[in-house]
């Protein structure tokens, strides 16, 4: 079942750690490519120093501040795509998810022949790899993940144990735990 609205209006934090174990799926060209969600990082609003959306509201940004379950795709190192999906409470003025890892059940064929790798625990090991392996652009950007799109996110495994640990390559709120994990190795 594809999550709705609901499950996206809480926390950031919350939403971030219980996106791990559901599963992402991509609709490109006629077939389904998806993976269970192994890696997230929680971004908010003002009140978070790393995130995009700490100062104000951009037309980069915008999508961080609006409805929740929209995907917010953004452009990176003048080269990668990030996806995220916003997700915040009531009390929040803006938040998103950073799906960082997703270890392939679908349309594998399709996401080596994007990526040009072939072992199946480094194809969508990092945010950028998620992007290239499921053909995910700035097309994608603002789109209802809340519904059967051509990007969305459903119910998925059970999960034992979650890590959390510092987000990744950020300068500022270092001292935040929310990046969120689990080995792939106990589940796959």
């Amino acid at each position: 079942m594809i999550l709705d609205k609901k499950f996206y209006e809480r926390e950031t934090v919350t939403v971030a750690k219980q996106l791990i174990g559901k599963t992402l799926t991509r609709k490109f060209r006629g077939k389904k490519l998806s993976g269970i969600i192994t890696e997230t990082e929680a971004y908010r609003g003002k009140d978070d120093l790393a995130s995009h959306a700490a100062t104000k509201m951009t037309e980069r940004n915008k999508v961080m501040f609006g409805p929740v379950g929209k995907s917010y795709v953004y452009f990176t190192y003048g080269m990668y795509f990030m996806l995220n999906v916003v997700a915040k409470s009531k009390r929040q003025d803006a938040g998103a998810v950073l799906i960082r890892g997703i270890f392939p059940q679908e349309g594998i064929k399709t996401m080596i022949t994007n990526r040009g790798v072939k072992d199946l625990s480094k194809i969508t090991n990092g945010p950028a790899k998620i992007t290239m392996a499921m053909n995910i652009s700035m097309k994608e950007n603002n789109v209802d993940m809340t519904k059967n799109s051509t990007i969305y996110i459903s119910d998925g495994i059970p999960i034992k144990k979650i890590k959390k640990s510092p987000r990744v390559g950020i300068s500022k709120a270092v001292e935040k735990e929310w990046n969120f994990s689990i080995n792939p190795k106990n589940y796959f």
